[in-house]
């Protein structure tokens, strides 16, 4: 085998399993702030997509069918970027639990983020809330890398601004 057919070889299979690579396991951006409110209170807030614009500092705009299987329409911008508009759907909504959705780029295997919301309330009254996504496709990788912390920063943002929110309500 010649040298040009080695190298196509190699190369071809390099991006095979760096495309299988992404399609399996992919980068995430894990998040989480303790909240003096209840589960239920912080779930109000977080469902509550008509007052984003109120407080939300990421997530603009949110609304749609907050059921499994249901389609949302979502808008996000951090900061100092351009808005973006996608329409997930819905993987799980489980009242004062979890609310979990998955966006694509395109069609699934190019860059799918799952996202999540997730609601631990303690024995103190007070709630976690485990903010994240978990990014795969071919492009998760080289995406992640751009708009990685552009993103950890939204969602940081977004969990402060939850948590004020939601403790005024107690």
């Amino acid at each position: 085998m010649s040298i040009i057919m080695k190298s196509a070889t190699i190369t071809a299979t390099a991006l095979v399993a760096a495309y299988a690579a992404g399609l399996f396991v992919g980068p995430s951006i894990t998040t989480e702030v303790e909240i003096a409110a209840p589960a239920s209170v912080v779930w109000e807030e977080l469902t509550d997509g008509a007052d984003y614009p109120e407080w939300n500092p990421f997530v603009k705009h949110l609304s749609g069918d907050l059921k499994v299987g249901g389609y949302l329409n979502v808008t996000i911008q951090s900061e100092g970027n351009a808005p973006m508009d996608f329409t997930p759907e819905v993987l799980n909504a489980d009242k004062d639990t979890e609310l979990r959705w998955v966006g694509r780029l395109g069609f699934r295997g190019i860059f799918d983020g799952e996202h999540y919301f997730i609601l631990e309330e303690t024995d103190r009254g007070t709630t976690i809330l485990h903010h994240g996504e978990t990014f795969k496709g071919i492009l998760a990788y080289p995406l992640i890398a751009l708009i990685g912390e552009d993103t950890e920063n939204g969602f940081e943002a977004m969990n402060q601004a939850l948590k004020e929110r939601s403790e005024t309500k107690v």
